[in-house]
């Protein structure tokens, strides 16, 4: 690994903690000395690089702090591609035309040499067999970004309707199925709705009480799922 790729390497290593790390657990990641390392930050500092802290309290590259978008490994390529394909194939229409508009933009700014591993992928993704739904999922994304509470009519799968207000907050997309996961007034707890069940959704511009990330953070201790 050339020494650019290293802090490069170590910049990403950063940026996947949201606190500060310790000098001697990031040379364990980036796979270098200690000595090294701390060179490498004081390196990537005179460069610019918003990195704060210091040996024996840790380090932690500051929000907001953007990457040069043109250096990327093959697999990092590849995950791209593949991450868009699938989102082109399993998302609703506006999503999917963003996944390539997104595509196109990193190929616009990627050398050439890179630009043509992105054009020649060869990982592909098969075709999607989601239960047609009678909802805008657009619609339904743009609540979960307002923190919206929005008004349903759900059938479970008995065939029973109901009525429900819900603080909408998660989107899974899955194989087969897309699943909102929402705060239900009704049943005053977290509840997960089937899209292709939903028969009519009805946005109410009210704001829920509680952030996104408030109930985000909380349904994934119940659930076990890290963050």
């Amino acid at each position: 690994m050339s020494r650019a790729e290293r802090l490069l390497d170590l910049l990403q290593v950063l940026r996947r903690h949201r606190g500060p790390v310790s000098g001697r657990h990031l040379a364990q990641e980036t796979g270098v000395s200690l000595r090294t390392l701390y060179r490498d930050i004081a390196s990537l500092q005179a460069q610019g690089a918003a990195i704060e802290g210091e040996p024996g309290l840790g380090y932690v590259l500051r929000p907001g702090f953007t990457l040069p978008p043109l250096m990327f490994r093959e697999e990092e390529i590849e995950a791209l591609v593949l991450g868009m394909r699938w989102v082109a194939g399993r998302a609703d229409t506006p999503l999917a035309a963003a996944a390539g508009d997104a595509l196109a933009k990193i190929g616009a700014v990627l050398p050439p040499a890179l630009r043509d591993r992105l054009d020649a992928s060869t990982l592909m993704v098969g075709p999607a067999e989601a239960p047609p739904e009678r909802i805008d999922l657009a619609s339904l994304r743009g609540a979960i970004r307002a923190q919206h509470k929005v008004t349903i009519r759900y059938r479970d799968a008995g065939g029973a309707e109901s009525e429900r207000v819900v603080w909408p907050f998660a989107l899974g997309f899955f194989e087969r199925v897309r699943v909102v996961v929402a705060w239900c007034e009704a049943r005053d707890d977290f509840r997960h709705f089937r899209t292709d069940r939903i028969e009519a959704l009805t946005l109410t511009g009210a704001r829920y009480p509680r952030s996104r990330h408030a109930l985000l953070r909380e349904w994934r201790a119940i659930q076990g799922i890290a963050p």
